[in-house]
């Protein structure tokens, strides 16, 4: 039988989540105990005592966008952001003009059931949840639904977006990912101990992504779906994907289906994504435990650690597709879940091209991959495993990037993240231990900062971990990652490397076990104990060498409510930013800007979109853009030059809530479905976003 979830009707998350979103987005993960259980020290009290992290950060802001970012430029320009020139600054002295890009009403905090934007600005929804973008597909009906109609609309719960030129006057391509769906909010009369097989096959064709060309409308940031389009395609829980890497042929992922260990069916809660430099898209699965049956029932005490290590502990699924495969099934097929947790690759221009899982990117809970490039063309991945005290890792590829168009160029690009060394990050603050007391409060040098060293961990078929083939730390990664020693960090989400100074921004977004009885206490890098609210850390690789060892850190944000102490702001005038909680998604504007979506805003209002300034005199001034409606989580955030987009999920997803009983009635009004959806945003009139 299914485990009762007797907190469903309660809003008894630590963070903002209703316990609704815990259930179905990652299987109640912060209500199940902390996977990981290794004893790895955060090394608080050794003071760096080379490079400083201050030299570095100048040295990192100093360097041209052709040394330091050439990559993460092509990756921009792709998405439709224009390479404009750096903003100067102000001469270090606060000003009353915000800095360019950011200039807008901020809008307040509010709990309103719509998407709400600043003044000056318009809104219109892009496409929704069960729109059709493939040819024959049906017009959404929630009343006749069917796996066959779902494998050919716009699939549920939409997270990362990218928008892809065109060689068509007025279209961009835009990609989606379906990170996992709420049956409850699905179908009408949804009986949750026995789902049918059509609810379970719609729930399939609704994972994955959409890849969806949208026409603009002339004068405004409008966009919309053009249906039938030849470049139009669904991703699904059951499309063919092709095994790649050092570990792809494993034992370790050979199943009665798939006795190669080469080719898997689907993706699953594919959550934030990157664009890369030779035009494709990668999507990262996170919460891939959830949908595994039977981990409690294995008896093999090693298997069962590496099931727990993961999160796969349990006895029958949430949607209980064990039921209609057995593939889902641990005790029918057990190495089923050591095909998923990887970084997938999509190469959107071909729609008759197969998917890659990518096994030297490691196996965890991937949040999201950005790449950039080396000064030598070489690709560099920033991933984060978004647990409560998992790990930041990086990848660096020992081949170069090539710049041609042929075939031939495009097949090598697409093997670049098949060779090449996974990293691990492991933290060192520059204060002594004694100055971290839990409370947010600064230590004496008034910045939580330090350095950093990264641990390899494997490179093709050779391992670095004592014990572990390569195979096994590909694999295993978050056991491999334990053995040497990995900083545990307050859940790292999104990562992204500025386009303009090459410095990293990792979204933390919470841990409210920090510092409970048997867990990791505060270190300088998560200085607060039971963090509910999140911070931002910033990284410079030392001598802007994305391939290197070493790197420099400072905390950015330390979010909240300004009127907390504990809170920081890069030390902009906290009495003049907005409140931002649990950041989550985040990208960069033409200007230099971050822009960072929430999700699950423990301050009591609506999760939103934000912009700070990440140099000059205005850095840390941060104004919130919008926020979404009842339930919903702010996502997939693409910033263009006058145009921004996010994607609306799980709106309505509250405790008790049902298609019966809404609690939301965004997108369509009382009487409609709610429906996840994509919003684009831009200023009355046209012209560039924010300034």
């Amino acid at each position: 039988m299914r485990k009762n979830l007797p907190l469903i009707g309660t809003n008894s998350h630590p963070g903002g989540r209703s316990a609704m979103t815990c259930r179905f987005r990652c299987g109640d993960a912060c209500f199940h105990e902390v996977p990981n259980k290794s004893d790895n020290e955060y090394a608080g009290d050794i003071i760096a005592s080379a490079v400083s992290r201050r030299a570095m950060l100048r040295a990192g802001a100093a360097a041209t966008v052709a040394v330091a970012t050439a990559g993460t430029v092509a990756a921009s320009a792709a998405n439709g952001a224009p390479a404009a020139a750096e903003p100067t600054a102000a001469g270090g002295t606060f000003t009353g003009k915000a800095a360019r890009g950011l200039r807008f009403d901020a809008v307040a905090p509010n709990k309103n059931d719509a998407v709400t934007v600043p003044a000056g600005y318009e809104q219109s929804v892009v496409i929704r949840w069960g729109e059709p973008i493939l040819r024959g597909a049906p017009a959404f009906d929630p009343d006749n639904q069917s796996a066959k109609a779902q494998a050919g609309q716009f699939g549920y719960n939409n997270d990362f977006l990218t928008l892809l030129p065109l060689r068509e006057r007025g279209r961009q391509l835009l990609v989606a990912n379906h990170e996992y769906t709420d049956e409850v909010l699905m179908f009408a009369g949804y009986d949750e101990a026995n789902p049918t097989r059509e609810q379970v096959e719609i729930a399939w064709a609704a994972h994955g992504l959409s890849v969806v060309a949208v026409a603009e409308e002339r004068g405004s940031g409008k966009l919309s779906p053009v249906p039938r389009h030849h470049l139009n395609r669904r991703i699904t829980a059951t499309t063919e994907f092709r095994v790649t890497g050092p570990a792809a042929g494993s034992k370790l992922l050979r199943t009665t289906a798939d006795p190669s260990g080469r080719k898997v069916l689907g993706t699953l809660n594919n959550c934030a994504g990157g664009t890369t430099p030779w035009g494709t898209v990668l999507s990262g699965e996170e919460n891939f435990n959830q949908y595994f049956a039977n981990g409690a029932k294995v008896t093999d005490a090693d298997t069962k650690a590496k099931l727990a290590r993961y999160g796969i502990a349990g006895e029958a699924s949430e949607r209980q597709w064990e039921k209609y495969d057995d593939r889902f099934d641990l005790l029918k097929e057990p190495n089923e879940p050591n095909r998923f947790g990887y970084v997938v690759e999509l190469d959107p221009y071909d729609p008759e091209s197969t998917p890659r899982k990518h096994t030297s990117l490691g196996r965890f809970k991937h949040e999201a991959a950005q790449p950039r490039l080396t000064r030598d063309g070489r690709a560099v991945v920033y991933m984060g495993d978004d647990e409560r005290f998992d790990y930041f890792y990086k990848f660096v590829s020992s081949k170069k990037m090539r710049r041609g168009s042929s075939r031939a160029d495009r097949e090598h690009n697409m093997g670049l993240l098949d060779e090449g060394t996974l990293y691990v990050a492991k933290l060192t603050g520059d204060s002594p231990a004694s100055e971290i007391d839990g409370t947010g409060k600064h230590p004496a040098d008034g910045e939580f900062d330090g350095s950093g060293e990264w641990i390899a961990l494997a490179s093709g078929d050779k391992s670095f971990v004592p014990g572990f083939t390569a195979e096994e730390v590909y694999v295993y990664t978050r056991l491999a990652a334990d053995k040497m020693g990995a900083t545990k960090m307050d859940r790292p989400e999104d990562v992204e490397p500025s386009p303009r100074t090459g410095r990293v921004y990792v979204a933390l977004t919470n841990n409210t076990d920090r510092g409970k009885d048997g867990k990791a206490k505060a270190d300088e890098a998560n200085p607060r104990n039971a963090n509910k609210h999140g911070q931002v850390l910033e990284l410079a690789e030392r001598g802007d060498d994305p391939a290197g060892k070493r790197f420099s850190w400072r905390l950015f944000l330390v979010c909240g409510d300004p009127s907390d102490p504990a809170t920081y702001f890069a030390g902009f005038p906290k009495d003049k930013v907005s409140p931002i909680s649990c950041p989550d998604n985040v990208t960069f504007d033409a200007y230099g800007n971050l822009w960072i979506s929430t999700d699950g805003n423990a301050l009591g209002t609506h999760d939103g979109l934000f912009g700070v300034a990440t140099s000059g005199s205005r850095e840390g001034e941060l104004k919130q853009f919008l926020t979404v409606p009842i339930g919903a989580e702010t996502c997939g955030p693409v910033v263009q030059e006058e145009r921004v987009l996010v994607a609306v999920q799980h709106p309505g997803e509250i405790d008790g809530a049902s298609v019966e009983k809404p609690a939301s009635t965004w997108p369509d009004g009382p009487g409609s479905y709610v429906r996840p959806a994509v919003v684009s945003v831009w200023r009355k009139g046209g012209g560039a976003i924010g300034v």
